[in-house]
């Protein structure tokens, strides 16, 4: 299946700093500091770069998926139906310590699931004061409609990796999330992928 060209070529800007480069690109590119850094700070730098460039094209395509479920359910929609899913019915100041954000931030984020029938507000089995958020037939089926778009997505974007990269590259970024995580605590644990 064809990819929109912004998600297929890399812009001379995207290049990381240790790549090789001539004429005019050169000329922009080439940083005193790099000429006399160290195989690990090269190695560093070109890991930042990257990451820049990955966050950057991950806002701009919101790796939504492929299809008619492409970009249809933002980042935020997506990880709070999924913990709904992975931890079963939860009231809002538990999914929010869960996912490290504050009760307002769940509060407003849950409101047009709510609203669209994706979630449901019920009691909670053992005090039925309070209130606990719970994924809706719906919202299942919403969510397995865009994470089925989403894995199709991943299968376009590494169709020519090895089954051995792909798990690599899950691996390493799962490891990489986990330490980022460390850097910004919360109690959000990365989701591992089932071998």
């Amino acid at each position: 299946m064809p990819m929109q060209p912004d998600m297929m070529t890399v812009n001379s800007t995207d290049q990381a700093p240790d790549q090789p480069r001539t004429g005019h690109d050169a000329e922009h590119h080439e940083s005193p500091a790099a000429a006399g850094t160290s195989d690990e700070g090269r190695v560093l730098d070109a890991m930042q770069h990257q990451v820049a460039v990955f966050a950057r094209r991950a806002e701009q395509t919101r790796l939504g998926g492929i299809g008619q479920a492409r970009n249809s359910m933002d980042r935020a929609a997506y990880l709070l139906l999924n913990r709904l899913e992975r931890n079963g019915p939860m009231g809002v100041k538990a999914l929010a310590s869960g996912m490290g954000i504050d009760s307002s931030t769940v509060t407003r984020q849950v409101a047009p699931l709510v609203e669209g029938g994706l979630v449901t507000r019920t009691t909670h089995p053992d005090d039925g004061r309070a209130v606990v958020l719970k994924l809706s037939p719906h919202g299942t089926a919403r969510l397995n409609q865009v994470r089925s778009s989403r894995r199709e997505l991943m299968a376009v974007l590494t169709d020519d990796w090895t089954e051995e990269d792909r798990e690599t590259f899950c691996r390493l970024l799962t490891r990489f999330n986990t330490a980022m995580e460390g850097i910004h605590p919360s109690t959000e644990t990365p989701e591992v992928p089932a071998s």
